[in-house]
């Protein structure tokens, strides 16, 4: 593995996150309480002995850039580095990055000096957990140019992905980026007999989809991305125009694995690992997810009442609240005889002193995060919100886009951007 080199996707503006995207990247975009999606590349690939990772910026990375510099340290003498590159103006362009491919071309003298054997690209906004290792070593006993990683899906899910078709070998023969119509769809089915003999179980997933996870020989990346017309994006035009003329082949994942690119799937996605059997481990023994050490208190709770939960580092909860299948985020702080279903609650970046909230109090502005007697179910509140006594946060119209001054609704999920201020008694 000290032969690979790891690019992760900061990805473009993260108008399907938004209003979470709002003043973050993506990959800056907190989960599971404690956590940022970032976490989870890095982490997978020191956890696969990849220690050599540049991650690619473009859009508001300030949080983000901060969020690597004070968690990924290494030793001086392993040659390891997490390092930002951020788009920028150079003598060859002063463009913005115009997709995946034209991001990694912009940033190509960083893989051409690294002497590197094989080049791994990455996403840098999914939940997932998986050993490169696994992946590298399939990719050179096949002797392969490039490998992409897979995952069976169902025939609902296919237009929100790059599927690949293969063939009886397992080398990929084509590649559509979300097919929409059954003439497309047809030649991409996968028999269920061929997927069993690889040890995957069908369910009615005759797809299978690319998961964002490439792993190019170095020199083939170079040559691909510099050949004309240059492409701008792997999934619709380097895939296609490469199986013509390279041996690509696919990488069976049949694990954990979502994209949380949208409202609704980073919501359901964080109140699935509240569950009483959550679909993943943030400490499993197959690979540790790394995040900031925020030397942080334990958390406090006075007679409050929690059914399926995550509770993270330094919260305060108030006797009567009931809190139920929610994740609370470090350092949240939630009033007496609230009600919080369905919920992430991200948090606060600092603890507000005694002095601090009744000065706050005197000029009308709420405590951070949460006052007394609220409801709040299938919602979102970001990071440094004031929410005050007596709110209702619950979607009364039941509409499912919709925007207001301190609030968005998306897919019904109602979202407080981050920093915002509900009075008391404010009811959405």
């Amino acid at each position: 593995m000290q032969d690979v080199l790891s690019l992760i996707l900061g990805g473009g503006r993260g108008t399907r996150l938004y209003p979470l995207t709002k003043l973050r990247s993506k990959p800056a975009v907190p989960v599971a309480g404690k956590y940022r999606l970032i976490d989870i590349p890095i982490s997978n690939c020191i956890n696969s002995g990849c220690n050599r990772i540049y991650v690619l910026t473009q859009f508001l990375s300030v949080s983000l850039h901060r969020h690597i510099a004070n968690t990924y340290k290494f030793d001086p003498f392993s040659r390891g580095f997490v390092e930002v590159l951020a788009a920028q103006q150079t003598n060859e362009t002063a463009d913005w990055y115009q997709g995946t491919a034209d991001a990694v071309r912009q940033q190509i003298r960083y893989v051409r000096e690294d002497g590197a054997r094989e080049v791994l690209i990455l996403s840098g906004d999914q939940l997932y957990r998986m050993d490169f290792r696994k992946l590298l070593e399939g990719h050179r006993d096949g002797k392969a140019d490039v490998t992409i990683a897979v995952l069976p899906v169902s025939r609902s899910q296919v237009s929100a992905f790059g599927v690949v078709q293969l063939n009886d070998t397992g080398q990929v023969a084509g590649f559509v980026e979300k097919p929409q119509t059954e003439a497309q769809l047809a030649p991409l089915m996968t028999p269920p007999e061929w997927l069993e003999k690889r040890g995957i179980t069908a369910h009615g997933r005759p797809y299978l989809a690319s998961m964002g996870i490439y792993l190019f020989n170095r020199q083939v990346l170079v040559d691909l991305l510099n050949a004309p017309p240059l492409a701008t994006d792997f999934g619709k035009e380097i895939f296609p125009r490469s199986i013509k003329t390279h041996r690509v082949q696919a990488h069976l994942f049949d694990g954990y694995w979502e994209d949380l690119g949208t409202v609704k799937a980073y919501h359901e996605a964080n109140l699935a690992l509240a569950s009483e059997n959550p679909p993943f481990d943030f400490h499993s023994p197959d690979g540790v997810i790394y995040t900031r050490m925020r030397y942080l208190p334990a958390s406090r709770l006075s007679g409050a009442t929690l059914d399926q939960c995550l509770i993270s580092d330094g919260c305060v909860i108030q006797s009567g609240t009931r809190l139920e299948r929610s994740v609370v985020g470090v350092r949240s702080r939630i009033g007496r005889n609230a009600i919080v279903r369905d919920t992430v609650i991200i948090g606060a970046d600092k603890f507000e002193t005694d002095a601090e909230r009744a000065q706050n109090r005197e000029r009308g502005v709420p405590d951070l995060v949460i006052g007394d007697n609220c409801v709040i179910e299938r919602a979102i509140i970001d990071k440094d919100s004031r929410i005050g006594n007596n709110v209702r946060l619950v979607n009364r119209k039941g509409v499912c886009e919709e925007e207001g001054d301190n609030y968005v609704i998306r897919e019904g999920i109602v979202v407080i951007p981050r920093g915002s201020v509900l009075r008391d008694g404010t009811e959405i």
